[in-house]
């Protein structure tokens, strides 16, 4: 038997490429109110959104707070008016969860790992656009669970969030406790997946396909680039 029984999965940015699917919902809904976005504008919209979901990490803004929020500061720093912020945010979150992308060939790899290892999605999207995306991928037809803290009440890297998907996990496996220590956590943001894993007790493993440096506190067991780096990991 190999040294983890589960992998609890990120999603964006580890399972599917995230930046395609972002670029193609703003793009979509900037012509919906007669604007072609430039590259400039993406790449504003893009450390907006990054920002915005940090705070959500750190606890400072809610949910609620952040889906229009982050179109308001845009709009604000480029001078659009009169737009309906709630339209163009159902809108956009619509059309995020319409299109996707795998990265590195990831289906291929959960297919071959179901079976041999429980495999589950944990995220902090939004619900009704992660389900969409996993169901248009395939990915949730191989996925033996799904855990979004927008259901549960709190985002990673919370401890409540993985408190939450371990009780879940012990009651559907009618165990007192799961060791903790057979669980790997795969995801590319140090500072929701490794950081929440570490809090946790739970071993982790950064996907960095882009080769960052990393200046946070926060050290994973184990490093990959590539998704198929797992193969040997969990053996």
């Amino acid at each position: 038997m190999g040294r983890f029984t589960t992998i609890w999965w990120d999603v964006d940015g580890t399972l599917l490429d995230f930046v395609y699917s972002q670029r193609y919902a703003i793009t979509k809904c900037f012509r919906t109110i007669g604007r072609e976005i430039t590259e400039d504008e993406m790449k504003l919209y893009a450390r907006i959104n990054d920002d915005y979901w940090k705070r959500l990490e750190l606890g400072e803004i809610t949910k609620k707070e952040l889906l229009p929020g982050r179109f308001v500061t845009l709009f604000s720093a480029l001078g659009i008016e009169n737009v309906d912020v709630e339209s163009f945010c159902q809108e956009y979150q619509k059309a995020l969860g319409s299109v996707f992308s795998y990265l590195d060939d990831s289906l291929t790899l959960c297919r071959n790992l179901r079976g041999r290892v429980k495999q589950y999605v944990i995220t902090n999207g939004v619900t009704s656009t992660q389900y969409s995306k996993l169901k248009l991928s395939g990915l949730a037809d191989v996925m033996d669970g799904i855990f979004i803290s927008e259901q549960i009440g709190f985002p990673k890297p919370n401890p409540e969030f993985f408190d939450y998907c371990l009780e879940h996990m012990e009651k559907v496996h009618s165990t007192k406790a799961l060791d903790k220590r057979r669980i790997l956590i795969v995801g590319d943001s140090l500072t929701s997946d490794i950081k929440g894993g570490i809090q946790a007790g739970i071993p982790t493993c950064w996907y960095n396909n882009k080769g960052a440096a990393n200046h946070t506190y926060y050290k994973p067991d184990y490093e990959i680039s590539c998704l198929n780096m797992l193969y040997d990991i969990i053996q």
